[in-house]
């Protein structure tokens, strides 16, 4: 066919290895396939040109002839090209597959005419904060494909079997020759299973599933974050030809709660404080999952102070142990006052140094003592 130097049309050198021989020529395959290239008859030229090459090139017998002797030595070893008797073909005709969505062209797939797992469900869940916190247990409802009772999944009516397709004689597959290549394509008629019902069950009309609605229940473990997944096994769509089931994946979305953030297993939350139990020191009440926690705060703590109480926060939904609660406490100031309480206060900024007033702290007396002498 070709009267061009095949090292030239391969465009790789005499002394070129086997496997830049195999690349190259794969490359050119991918690029000049016709299934690529639809009515384009150069390119065409160019895969059958590119086929011949390679034919000669990857025999190591021929290519010593065509080395020593030109196109003489292998006259016609183009004409009835078999490339799936070269080694490692299988790999060029898997990148041909791939590219070009044969699916199981050149013989390579598998009949799906046995048993075959059903598909994995997902379901998306909301739950409380509270929930996710204690743990808790939900019902469901999943609409799914399940094994026809009647016909047990075989599709055919009770009393009737299946028959293997005329059309592809049982193989699930056509084949065709298209160029140098034997390819192959689903039966239509049999769908690649390899079998066809000739009087379909009534209940599933032939399909060996019916579509219901399953109710579940659901078991949410404590300390569950948003984004976290239950895996219920057998619980997605229905096998087919008696394969297993599928799984179903429940999602989980927790609700923001107004009191808390969560980094992890640990609590964040913010406490109002007055501005005097900051200065001199005392205890508040601050809030926790189930019930208020006691908080000491010290004396002279700034607003923007966090503190830490151990195991106060998320359980971990592994059951292993808790997080903490970090709590940042903010100073508040009363928005009316008494006229004893404005006479203190009064009496209090009297005695503030400039730099105190300036939110400084005096190195002879902290305004925290100060507050301490007047209030206290």
């Amino acid at each position: 066919m070709s009267a061009r130097d095949y090292y030239e049309v391969l465009g790789v050198a005499r002394e070129a290895a086997d496997a830049d021989i195999k690349s190259a020529y794969r490359k050119l395959a991918l690029k000049h396939h016709p299934d690529r290239n639809p009515g384009d008859k150069a390119a065409e030229e160019k895969f059958k040109e590119a086929a011949e090459a390679y034919s000669v090139l990857a025999d190591a017998d021929k290519r010593a002839r065509y080395d020593r002797f030109g196109h003489a030595a292998v006259t016609g070893a183009g004409q009835g090209f078999d490339p799936t008797v070269f080694t490692g073909f299988e790999d060029i005709l898997g990148g041909l597959g791939d590219i070009f969505g044969f699916g199981d062209v050149f013989g390579g797939g598998r009949r799906r005419s046995g048993p075959q797992r059903g598909s994995d469900l997902r379901y998306d869940l909301e739950i409380t904060f509270a929930q996710s916190a204690k743990g808790t247990e939900t019902a469901v409802q999943i609409p799914r494909h399940e094994t026809c009772a009647t016909c047990t999944g075989s599709g055919a009516a009770p009393g009737t079997s299946s028959s293997q397709c005329g059309q592809c004689r049982g193989a699930g597959q056509i084949r065709f020759q298209q160029g140098f290549f034997t390819m192959a394509r689903t039966c239509n008629t049999c769908h690649g299973t390899g079998r066809v019902v000739a009087t379909p069950c009534v209940t599933c009309r032939g399909e060996g599933q019916v579509e219901q609605q399953r109710k579940l229940s659901v078991k949410i473990p404590p300390g569950i974050a948003s984004g976290q997944r239950l895996r219920l096994q057998g619980e997605g769509e229905g096998g087919t030809r008696g394969g297993p089931a599928g799984d179903l994946y429940v999602v989980i979305f927790v609700q923001e709660d107004e009191r808390f953030t969560r980094d992890g297993n640990d609590l964040h939350a913010e406490a109002e404080v007055p501005f005097t139990t900051l200065a001199l020191g005392g205890e508040v009440t601050v809030p926790g999952i189930d019930d208020p926690h006691p908080l000491t705060i010290p004396e002279g703590s700034a607003t923007g102070s966090t503190f830490r109480l151990k195991n106060k926060g998320m359980p971990d939904v592994s059951g292993r142990g808790k997080g903490d609660l970090m709590v940042t406490v903010r100073g508040t100031t009363p928005r009316t006052l008494s006229r004893e309480q404005r006479e203190l206060l009064e009496k209090l900024h009297a005695t503030l140094s400039p730099a105190e007033v300036a939110g400084r702290r005096d190195d002879d007396k902290s305004i925290f003592g100060k507050v301490k002498d007047i209030f206290g």
